[in-house]
């Protein structure tokens, strides 16, 4: 049975170099059903011969089998046997496969066009990394590698503002900036690997605790490491130190460098790279170590008070760190500080370059305050205040010396006071300004203003007849004068001369046709006198007093405002008051401050205070009368004020005072204030005396105190004696 030609088997090639036999007898020995040789494997590392590509037989016109070709002869002969019909030529059998030796490993070969791509995607991936930190490098953190690298070439170094000066009127400086010196350490230099001593903290502190005044155990501390950050290298120990202190440091530390430069100290140094069992040491003898090496020190300003104490109170103080921290220096910081500068410049292994460039902003020195206050009569109002304060065992008072026409204060005097170069030595509630900082109740001194009132209103005249019982009988409370007495008969101005507590009642109940309507009356004049408002000085810590609304008093406020109780003030809003008379009625705003010297040397005089009327010319000049007669009269509270040659107009305040740490009444508030000359007014002086134990009226505590200073004042500012007597009005009438 014959195959169709597709099925015939491939004729099988002889191998090369056979010599016998040809293609067509191998094909018809296959085909005659002998089984055929199978070739031998290939080595791995061989590659297959080419497949040979039999060509179809070529068929005629009309379909019958066309002539097969002709098949190309094989290696090695010249001329092979054309295969049948429909066979293909046999395969040439591969050479035997010589055997692998022992112990050998087969190495395969992978396919080269897989490794390029594998090569391929790596070479991708990793440029695409590169390109990636590119764009963020050059796009993204562009600008914070700049800074960056500009922090690390260039260094930057603060160059600290002079801080202003304050001076009094007359150019004495009150607080000055002066050279100074921080003292630093390098805590690593104290270590025992770094010294060989095993307490060089504490060594180098019994040196120190002399020179800066401070307590060994808390230099030492500061000379350890930093737990917190062992590796810093700086430790401010001191700051603001003068220059005395800075050289006796550096004395020592340079004493002691010599002392230990000896032949022995030497020796023991070499011993400390032996090992112990070969003669070494570990520490050295503390006579051969410096416990002062670590010892630095940086050039500062410090503040200064040439003046001391005076005027304390009032000037305040800086901290540490050279930042105003109480009174103007607390109030004006700002301006006095300045604006700090700042020095860049080229850095390269911590050494400055020279010639790589850098940048300077110089610093902006602070503003010199100029203030009001007279030195001269600032010291005669502090010494007199301290001296009355100790003679009355008092808790505090102070002293306002204001200019009547200006409004200016030239002195304000608190005892006890404090240096503010040594602060350590001030207890806490010294370092204020009680004249400012304090709310009391005035007193018999506000009674000034219900006497204003009254006679502004027309409501009554200085010589209007008041009959004054012992008691009156108001609302639920009896009331009383500050002593027992018949019926008085006296003229408004005898009750204010003897400072009557039940006439000030009856003459305010005449201020309207109800009490409500007298109590409104009475709350506009209080306000207009800038009672329970801010004085204009904006002074740190600075109260404005207590002065309720006149629909809000009780029916015990409603009559005992107008003799000065439920009520508050500070001692400036008082001396306002009395300046507000002595200036014909018109109230001037006070101020402290005369001006400003800017850093270009260029003097600002200070606005001057605002003015307001208060009450009329008319009304002024006769409450100085009234006032004279507190002063003049026999029957007068004030007689302690006078001063020979000079008209003097005054009131005394006898007060209960509040404890502020309770809240009720504890003791008493003494008070006097007055001005002079009072036919032509150029001062007012303020005495207030807290919590006295050796006496407690006003005119017998406050008297002497506003006569000292005041008498001080007048011939300090050259004012001439008065050139007329007082009028003394009549204080009483016979029924």
């Amino acid at each position: 049975m014959s195959r169709p030609p597709g099925d015939a088997p491939r004729p099988r090639r002889t191998p090369s170099g056979s010599g016998s036999g040809s293609g067509r007898s191998a094909a018809g020995r296959a085909g005659a059903g002998r089984p055929a040789e199978q070739p031998p494997r290939r080595r791995p590392t061989e590659q297959p011969p080419p497949r040979r590509r039999v060509a179809e037989p070529r068929r005629a016109a009309d379909g019958a089998p066309a002539r097969p070709a002709r098949p190309r002869a094989a290696a090695g002969h010249r001329e092979a046997a054309p295969p049948r019909p429909g066979t293909r030529p046999a395969r040439r059998p591969a050479a035997p496969r010589r055997p692998a030796p022992p112990g050998s490993r087969t190495i395969k070969l992978a396919d080269p066009r897989r490794r390029l791509r594998l090569v391929t995607v790596s070479l991708l991936l990793v440029f695409a990394i590169f390109a990636g930190r590119l764009v963020q490098l050059q796009l993204l953190d562009s600008d914070a590698l700049a800074a960056a690298a500009g922090a690390n070439k260039y260094v930057r170094v603060a160059l600290p503002a002079e801080r202003g000066s304050i001076t009094a009127a007359d150019g004495t400086v009150l607080a000055t900036s002066v050279d100074a010196y921080d003292i630093t350490a390098d805590p690593t230099m104290f270590t025992p690997e770094a010294t060989h001593l095993p307490d060089a903290p504490e060594q180098a502190a019994a040196l120190l605790a002399p020179v800066l005044g401070q307590p060994k155990e808390e230099l030492a501390e500061k000379l350890h490491l930093n737990s917190k950050n062992p590796k810093s290298q700086y430790a401010l120990v001191m700051a603001r130190q003068t220059p005395e202190a800075k050289n006796r440091i550096a004395d020592l530390k340079s004493s002691l460098t010599k002392q230990v430069d000896t032949a022995a100290c030497r020796a023991q140094a070499q011993l400390l790279k032996k090992p112990a069992d070969k003669g070494g040491r570990q520490f050295l003898d503390a006579a051969c170590v410096n416990p002062l090496a670590g010892m630095f020190w940086e050039q500062s300003t410090r503040r200064s008070y040439p003046a001391g104490g005076l005027g304390a109170n009032l000037v305040g103080f800086v901290n540490a760190e050279g930042v105003g921290t109480g009174g103007l220096e607390l109030q004006y910081q700002q301006l006095l500080a300045g604006q700090d500068g700042h020095s860049t410049y080229a850095s390269a292994g911590g050494n400055r370059v020279a010639t790589a460039g850098g940048a300077r902003q110089d610093p902006v020195p602070g503003t010199d305050l100029r203030l009001t206050v007279n030195p001269d009569v600032q010291w005669a109002a502090q010494r007199a205040i301290t001296d009355q304060v100790a003679n009355a065992g008092a808790e505090k008072g102070y002293v306002i010396v204001q200019d009547v026409k200006s409004g200016q204060v030239l002195a304000m005097a608190s005892s006890p006071g404090f240096d503010p170069n040594d602060l350590s030595s001030a207890r806490a509630d010294q370092l204020g300004n009680p004249a400012l900082q304090d709310a009391y109740e005035p007193g018999s001194t506000a009674k000034l203003m219900t006497m204003a009132a009254v006679l502004d209103t027309g409501k009554a005249d200085w010589d209007t007849h008041v009959e004054v019982p012992n008691t009156l009988q108001r609302s639920d409370r009896v009331f009383h004068d500050d002593v027992d007495h018949e019926t008085w008969y006296l003229t408004l101005a005898g009750v204010l001369a003897k400072s009557s507590n039940i006439g000030t009642i009856e003459a305010a109940e005449h201020l309207g046709a109800t009490q409500a309507e007298s109590n409104k009356v009475l709350a506009d004049y209080l306000d207009r006198f800038g009672i329970g408002k801010p004085s204009g000085l904006g002074f740190p810590g600075e109260t404005r007093g207590i002065l309720a609304k006149p629909e809000d008093w009780s029916g015990s406020q409603q009559y005992t405002i107008p003799f000065g109780q439920g009520l508050s003030v500070n001692a400036l809003q008082a001396t306002s008051v009395f300046s507000t008379i002595a200036n014909g009625g018109v109230r001037v705003a006070p101020g402290l401050l005369a001006g400003t010297t800017g850093p270009d040397g260029a003097f600002t005089p200070a606005a001057a205070g605002a003015q307001n009327r208060v009450v009329s010319e008319r009304t002024a000049k006769t409450l100085t009368e009234m006032l004279e007669s507190v002063v003049t009269d026999e029957q007068g509270t004030g007689t302690t004020a006078k001063i020979p040659g000079y008209r003097v107009a005054g009131k005394t305040g006898t007060a209960n005072r509040v404890d502020p740490k309770t809240g009720k009444y504890s003791g008493y508030t003494a008070s006097f204030i007055g001005f002079a000359p009072a036919d032509q007014p150029r001062v007012t002086v303020s005495c207030v005396i807290q919590d006295p134990v050796n006496g407690h009226f006003g005119g017998q505590l406050c008297g002497p105190v506003f006569k000292q200073v005041m008498e001080f004042t007048l011939k300090t500012l050259q004012v001439p004696p008065s050139g007329s007597e007082a009028p003394n009005l009549p204080v009483d009438w016979k029924p």
